[in-house]
């Protein structure tokens, strides 16, 4: 009879950081997947209640140039990547340092963009059902990306006074990964929030 082997693991097998990175995520699209989900129950009219409605409060405008930089992100961290990659630490410094920026200014149109609804439309977290759910969803995207932007803030120091490296580049990975994912999750709540919402 022949003896069972083990299978020997393959060279490109996930670290158990990644791994860890892995399981954050998918628990984070069950975390968003669920915002999602109660902000559709609470589109129908009659649940809304009283002040303004998606179509009267939101700026699409606004979004879709906010939605540009952070997609526009997602591009430039993976710059960033194959920058440390091919061992061009100045490079790399200069796309991580465009993505910061990027992320800095998807915030400050969010942050434009809540005081025009609070100012002009009225519409704050408890106002009715669509503000409190809009500013949920939305406020907790924010709050991610606002972590992505400190990390990578922390990533870029270490960078500048060359603690981060080709050799020991994982932790860069899975900042990427993290912020590609924010990217992702933008999608989602931009197609369901500004256009199927309003």
């Amino acid at each position: 009879m022949n003896e069972l082997r083990p299978v020997p693991l393959s060279t490109a097998s996930l670290t158990s950081a990644q791994w860890g990175m892995l399981g954050f995520l998918l628990s984070e699209v069950a975390f968003f997947t669920t915002l999602i989900v109660v902000y559709l129950s609470f589109l129908h009219p009659e649940r809304v209640g009283v002040g303004p409605t998606p179509a009267e409060a939101l700026s699409l405008p606004l979004v879709i140039g906010t939605t540009i930089c952070l997609l526009s992100s997602s591009f430039v961290i993976h710059l960033a990547d194959q920058a440390l990659e091919r061992d061009r630490p100045k490079l790399f410094c200069v796309w991580w340092s465009a993505t910061i920026a990027l992320g800095t200014i998807f915030l400050l149109g969010t942050a434009y963009e809540w005081h025009e609804l609070i100012e002009r439309h009225g519409l704050t977290i408890g106002r009715n059902l669509f503000g409190t759910s809009y500013y949920t969803l939305v406020g907790f995207h924010g709050l991610h990306v606002t972590v992505g932007v400190i990390v990578m803030l922390v990533v870029l120091g270490l960078a500048l006074r060359r603690q981060v490296t080709h050799a020991n580049r994982a932790g860069v990975q899975l900042v990427s990964w993290y912020w590609h994912f924010v990217d992702a999750v933008w999608v989602a709540v931009f197609t369901v929030v500004y256009l199927v919402g309003r």
